[in-house]
């Protein structure tokens, strides 16, 4: 099967196993990846869709599988899907899986990356299975316990100001390492989708999906997951999405809406703290397409949230309460219907009292 880099914007293409691109080399656009998608199976993980996936990855660590609980609420059939139950706890796994087996596949032996928290994570634990070397550019107002938990895990760390400082400065450190480059990266994209592969599997498809989005890779992975499904003929539908934010950085609600919603501050929702999402049109023509819409909310939101996804059995750090948060703002507008709610992270990583 022929697998190549592309780029929309202007139509590079090169084969994947030739060299890595985390962008496109000609018009600097984000890359899609070109591959022609089957219906068939591997073993366990991510590779149970080896044939919906460009690649699969070498080795296996208990990524993907995870379970759904159906809750109904407020005359609403909720599916939360436990992402926060990955190896490294966080949904990122799914992505990371790829990206390092690729970039170890590539004969690198060093990666590099930019992250508020579970990024990293993720980046330093499959590193190190893959025994590669890894430095993480974090901001200064990531967690202790985050920034701890990759320390312990071996990578080097490097902080700086802001999450949008984080972006600029790991750039500089890329000449000879691989950058993961999780906002710009497909690979994270395709990781993702197979959320979509396993609801579908297991459940079926919802009518509406509630993400919380920072650089929209969730967002984008779930739902090209439904449409690479109904491109094959396994689902007649694709559901609505809605997007969350916080008030305090929402690139999302102001490229859909046309302004900015002022509001209270969301800082506790470190990991969609993301101001300039390179794949920010692709979100907002998914938005379009598919009549979705965006919500944002705060940090008095997502604590509530938060007690509320514990009296519920969930154990999630605050960025995943966000889409708790914002079902509730947005229920009444969800009667009769059944939305998937993605629990992103683990709270096992947090305790602040």
């Amino acid at each position: 099967m022929l697998v190549s880099w592309y780029c929309k914007e202007c139509g590079f293409r090169v084969s994947l196993d030739k060299r890595y691109f985390w962008r496109c080399p000609r018009c600097g656009s984000p890359l899609d990846i070109e591959y022609r998608p089957v219906y068939e199976y591997g073993s366990r993980g991510l590779d149970r869709f080896r044939g919906l996936l460009p690649i699969s990855p070498l080795k296996y660590i208990g990524e993907g599988e995870t379970k759904i609980i159906i809750e109904k609420l407020d005359g609403v059939e909720v599916v939360f899907k436990l992402e926060y139950s990955n190896p490294s706890g966080s949904f990122k796994d799914r992505g990371t899986a790829l990206a390092i087996s690729y970039a170890y596949t590539m004969g690198y032996k060093e990666v590099v990356e930019d992250s508020s928290g579970n990024t990293g994570i993720s980046v330093a634990l499959y590193s190190r299975i893959y025994k590669l070397r890894s430095r993480i550019v974090i901001p200064k107002t990531t967690s202790r316990e985050k920034k701890c938990l990759m320390r312990m895990l071996g990578a080097e760390l490097v902080e700086v100001p802001t999450r949008g400082d984080a972006a600029n400065y790991v750039l500089s450190l890329i000449s000879d390492a691989f950058y993961v480059a999780h906002t710009w990266s497909p690979l994270y994209i395709y990781g993702a989708s197979t959320i979509s592969f396993e609801v579908y599997e297991d459940y079926g498809v919802p009518d509406v999906v509630m993400l919380p989005v920072g650089s929209g890779g969730l967002l984008l992975g779930v739902m090209k997951g439904f449409e690479i499904l109904n491109s094959l003929g396994k689902v007649s539908k694709i559901p609505r999405p809605v997007a969350i934010e916080g008030y305090s950085v929402q690139p999302v609600f102001k490229v859909v809406k046309g302004y900015e919603e002022k509001g209270e501050d969301s800082s506790l929702a470190e990991g969609i703290m993301v101001p300039n999402p390179p794949r920010l049109n692709e979100v907002k023509n998914y938005i379009d397409k598919y009549g979705g819409d965006v919500i944002l909310v705060g940090n008095s939101e997502i604590i509530k949230a938060l007690e509320e996804l514990l009296d519920l059995g969930f154990v999630v750090e605050p960025t995943s309460a966000t889409a708790y948060a914002a079902f509730k703002k947005y229920r009444d507008r969800l009667k009769g219907l059944k939305v998937l709610i993605v629990l992103t992270g683990s709270g096992l990583k947090m305790c602040r009292e």
